[in-house]
């Protein structure tokens, strides 16, 4: 399975009056890297589905902000 945060570089121009933002990244959902779903997937309770927002543990994908700190995937 692929990393979950890609990043790039972006143009910086010389002229931008901001200061510049030299890497980006961006997050990348699990099911870009599943060619298709298979047969007795994990499944969370129904209380940590609706949690969650999904049913199955493999496509769960937190979102958390560039800016803070990874607490785990867990959707308790």
């Amino acid at each position: 399975m692929s990393s979950r945060y890609k990043s790039y570089s972006p143009y910086v121009s010389p002229f931008d009056p901001c200061p510049p933002i030299r890497v980006k990244t961006y997050s990348t959902p699990p099911n870009l890297y599943m060619g298709f779903q298979p047969n007795n997937l994990q499944q969370f309770t129904p209380q940590e589905a609706l949690r969650a927002g999904t049913l199955w543990k493999a496509f769960y994908d937190p979102y958390y902000s560039p800016y803070e700190r990874v607490k785990g995937d867990d959707p308790q």
